[in-house]
Order: structure tokens, then C-alpha cells, then sequence
């Protein structure tokens, strides 16, 4: 396993990590722009110019970049969210330059004003059919409750007045913006021909013209509260809670991820022996999620609304118990051998390590190779978790519910 790392000229950075006992190839590029750099008036830009650079470029039409992939046993995929807009395929060895290069084309897409129009049309279906089905958009609506004004509390997909009246000359001027070179990682892993992809980058993406684009990344001020919306044809009571938690930064993010394992992993942990194995929950969760300078521990439940009540309270009264009493050490141990596991089991397949390689240097400028996240998370001791439950309170954040109550 060998890590590489180049950049060209015009800032592009490309890292990997090679395996020449791997199978398969998995690249994606990692663009640095999502939610958080918008503004209220284009919210949501991110998410429709990712749906706009499959629609065609100067060189391939919509169909071609499909039937592109198609050929070489591939799926192109791309995801937006509040910090980054990723395109990746996993692809066979000996397809890794035709996708390096398709990739590489649909990352300077033609923004026809057309297809705009089109588009935006999807993008509207979307965002309705997101508000209509369970949870009813409940995840985003908690999100902004908690962040307010903050632009981590903005929905990655816009709202319906946002994407209405967004022209698409502010599309084009945000893509020149947001797409330049110096903010975009091409990552790779598996069984990856490094100088061939150095050089495949350099004839595809040299020529694009660098720009600055920093992020200005403000301090997060929470908000606490709780919020109920009626939804009267919703079946289930929905019950959300968001609270502050270690930054993408902070050392003590490891440790927060094995204690909502511990708390709220969806088998063997506290909440759901509390409340799913007894039957009186669907869903009751806790997870950890990381951003530039701010982070959040995520809970969600759902379940008869007769029993929201119940649920609620036996669900905070685990978090207090937690406060007050710790964890113990076969808990510990328990939850890391859970997230070893795991770690282990996604590695067999280059995808996820591509992603796991491809965040750290976006976010940390830092390579960890999987043995090193092994021997980290073992190392993990009692104290450490009790002093995330020290510095961060569960309890304490914005709860929403959404359902027929």
C-alpha cells in the first residue's frame, strides 16, 4: 500500500492510495463547494449544478457521458452536501483513464440555458417529493433550528422560492466561482496507475483556469429549543435532536463516534435495548457528523405516535444516565471492536477508501491509512469518552417532531 500525491500547475491536487493487490480502481472529484457556500438567494445552486454537469459538456452530450460509462462496466455517481459536491465511478484497472477523463469533462459541463430550465424542473419534483414522504424533510428542518442564520443550517436542496427564481447566469457565475482548480481533489484508491493518473489529469484538466475560492468558515452558535409540526397524514411520529459535538478538527472526534456506537448504534447499543428491542420504537439512533468548525451529535427516532411521549423521555433519560454514570469498559470494548469491523469489512472494496482518503485531505490535509485508524480507535480509553460526555451535552440542542400528534 503506498500513499501519492501531486498537484498541478494550476493548483488541481491529486492523491491516492495504491493497492496492487486490488481488483478494481475507484477515483472521484472531490470539489470543495456544497450548502455552506451559498447564499439564501442561490440555496441550493451546489445541488442543481451537480444534476446540470450530467446533462452535457462542449465535447459529450448527456447521452454520451452515460453510454461513455456504460462501455467501460461503470456507474457514474455524484452527491452534494453542506461542504463538498463529489463525482466518482468505480471502474476496472484497465478503465481508469477513460474514466479519469469523462469525469474529468462532465467538471466543465456546458450550463445550457435549455437544459436549465429543464432541470430546475426536476430539481422543484425533488424538493416536493422530499417534503411529501417520511420524514417529511424533518432531518433539514431540525438542521436549520439548530444552526439558524449559520450557513451550515442551509438545505442542501434549496427551497422552492430559491430554485424558482434562480437564473441561470447566477449557475454560471457561482461554477466559476466554486469549480476552480485549487478546490477540487481528484482521489483514487485500489489498484491505481499513479503517473498514468498524474498524466491523464494533466491533458484533461491542465488547461482549466485557476481562481481563488476560500471558504469563510464562521463560528456555529446553536440554538436550543423544541419545535412540533403536524403532518396529519403521516403514520409514525417522527422525533429529531440535534447538539453539539466535536468538529471535523478535533482530535476527540474518535472518540465521540465510538460513543454514539455505545448510546445509539441500531443493534446492541443503549437505546436500543431501551427502546426498539421492546418494541416501543421503530428507530432510535445517535450518530456523530463533522464540519469545518462546528460538529453535531445527530439522534433520530421514530415510532407510534401514542408512544412519542414514552420514547422521548426514556431516550434522554439514556443520555442522562450517560452524563452522570459513564460507560462501562465491556461497553468500550464492545463498540470498538464494532467500529473495527467495520472499517476492516469497507476497506475490501476500494469505493469507501477512496472516500475515507479523498475526506481526510480535503478536510485535515492529512493521510491516515487504515491500520493507523485500527490502532487509533483501539487505543481509545474510558477517560477520553468521559470527556467528550463532559464537554458535550446530549441533552441539551433543538428537538423537533413531525407527525399526526
Amino acid at each position: 500500500m503506498e500513499f501519492l500525491t501531486h498537484v498541478l500547475p494550476n493548483g488541481l491536487e491529486i492523491v491516492a492510495e495504491c493497492n496492487p493487490e486490488a481488483y478494481s480502481t475507484a477515483l472521484g472529484f472531490i470539489v470543495k463547494t456544497g450548502a455552506r457556500d451559498e447564499t439564501d438567494e442561490i440555496a441550493g445552486v451546489s445541488h442543481f449544478l451537480e444534476h446540470m454537469a450530467f446533462k452535457g459538456t462542449p465535447t459529450l452530450s448527456a447521452d454520451d457521458v452515460n453510454r461513455e460509462l456504460d462501455e467501460i462496466g461503470s456507474h457514474g455517481n455524484a452527491g452534494t452536501s453542506e461542504e463538498t459536491t463529489v463525482y466518482y465511478a468505480p471502474v476496472l484497472p484497465e478503465y481508469q483513464t477513460r474514466a479519469t477523463e469523462v469525469l474529468a469533462d462532465i467538471l466543465r459541463p456546458s450550463l445550457r440555458e435549455a437544459d436549465f430550465q429543464t432541470e430546475k424542473k426536476v430539481i422543484l419534483e425533488e424538493i416536493q417529493m422530499f417534503e411529501d414522504q417520511p420524514p417529511f424533510g424533518a432531518d433539514e428542518k431540525c438542521r436549520a433550528a439548530f444552526f439558524g442564520d449559520h450557513p451550515l443550517g442551509r438545505s442542501v436542496l434549496g427551497t422552492i422560492a430559491s430554485i424558482e427564481a434562480l437564473p441561470v447566469a447566477a449557475m454560471r457565475d457561482y461554477f466559476c466561482r466554486r469549480y476552480a482548480p485549487g478546490n477540487i481533489v481528484l482521489a483514487a484508491a485500489g489498484r491505481v496507475d499513479f503517473d498514468r493518473m498524474v498524466a491523464d489529469c494533466r491533458r484533461a484538466c491542465g488547461g482549466w483556469e485557476p481562481a481563488e475560492c476560500p471558504r469563510i468558515v464562521e463560528p456555529a452558535q446553536p440554538r436550543s429549543g423544541f419545535h412540533r409540526l403536524t403532518r396529519a397524514s403521516a403514520t409514525q411520529q417522527y422525533l429529531l435532536q440535534m447538539s453539539l459535538g466535536p468538529a471535523a478538527h478535533d482530535d476527540d472526534r474518535y472518540a465521540a463516534k465510538v460513543l454514539t456506537i455505545i448510546l445509539g448504534d441500531d443493534s446492541g447499543s443503549r437505546l436500543y435495548w431501551e427502546v426498539v428491542d421492546p418494541g416501543i420504537a421503530e428507530v432510535a439512533e445517535l450518530s456523530h457528523g463533522e464540519y469545518q468548525g462546528a460538529g453535531v451529535f445527530f439522534t433520530q427516532i421514530s415510532c407510534a405516535p401514542e408512544d412519542a411521549d414514552e420514547v422521548y423521555q426514556r431516550v434522554m433519560q439514556v443520555y442522562q444516565t450517560a452524563h452522570a454514570e459513564g460507560i462501562t469498559e465491556a461497553e468500550l470494548q464492545q463498540a470498538k471492536n464494532k467500529v473495527r469491523s467495520q472499517l476492516v469489512l469497507s476497506s475490501e472494496r476500494p469505493s469507501p477508501r477512496m472516500f475515507g482518503v479523498g475526506g481526510d485531505w480535503v478536510y485535515r490535509r492529512e493521510y491516515r491509512s487504515l491500520q493507523e485508524d485500527l490502532d487509533l480507535i483501539a487505543s481509545i480509553q474510558l477517560d477520553q469518552i468521559a470527556d467528550v460526555l463532559k464537554r458535550y451535552s446530549l441533552v441539551e440542542g433543538t428537538a423537533l417532531t413531525i407527525g399526526p400528534e
